[in-house]
Order: C-alpha cells, then structure tokens, then sequence
C-alpha cells in the first residue's frame, strides 16, 4: 500500500508536470537533433501536441506521474519525457515534488532516435 506522503509526493510531482508541459515554465525544453531539423510549422505541431497531451494510461505512466508520452504525428512517431534535475543540472534531484529544489528537462524526440 503506497503511504499518504508518497501518494501526495506523487500528486504534486504530477501537477508540476502538468503544468510544465502545459505552458512551459518551470524548466527547459529540449529538441532531438532530429526534431530540430524538422519543419517549423511541424516543430509546432509537436509541441502543442505535447502541451496538450491526455493520453495517459498504465502502459506509458505507471507511476502516475505524467511524465512520458508517445504520439504519431505528420507521419512519424515522437516520445517525449520529463526528467527531474537540481537546480545546477548537474545531479537528479533529491525531490521532484519540490520546485525550490528541481528543475524539470522535457526532452522531445523522434522515436527512432530513442
């Protein structure tokens, strides 16, 4: 059984996340070589698909996080993935519940350059 601390830790990591792929504060985003060489009205078309992405199931968030995705899109496959670091990018951070201490990466890739 998952403890009411771990369960709320979880929650306040998914609602960052949310709100980090949703507006894009709170972190950075970053493109694949193959992404970034796409079109830009298909860059776009990325990111809003990533912004506005719903489709979460137990396959791609079995932890409830809201941090990993994959969707086709102009005839290719992306993933995208929300990875939790301090504040100086150097080390994973001791708390991705806490935004004092975290910086969010989402990184956007072409699927076969996983």
């Amino acid at each position: 059984m998952v403890s009411s601390l771990s369960r709320a830790k979880r929650d306040r990591i998914r609602e960052l996340n949310d709100a980090f792929r949703t507006t894009g504060n709170g972190g950075r985003i970053t493109l694949t070589s193959g992404v970034d060489a796409l079109d830009s009205d298909v860059k776009a078309m990325v990111l809003r698909k990533v912004a506005t992405f719903a489709e979460f199931d137990a396959d791609n968030d079995p932890h409830k996080e809201h941090d990993f995705g994959s969707f086709e899109l102009a005839g290719r496959k992306f993933f995208w993935k929300i990875d939790y670091y301090d504040q100086t990018l150097a080390f994973g951070s001791d708390d991705p519940s806490d935004p004092q201490q975290t910086t969010r990466v989402l990184t956007i890739m072409l699927a076969n350059e996983y």
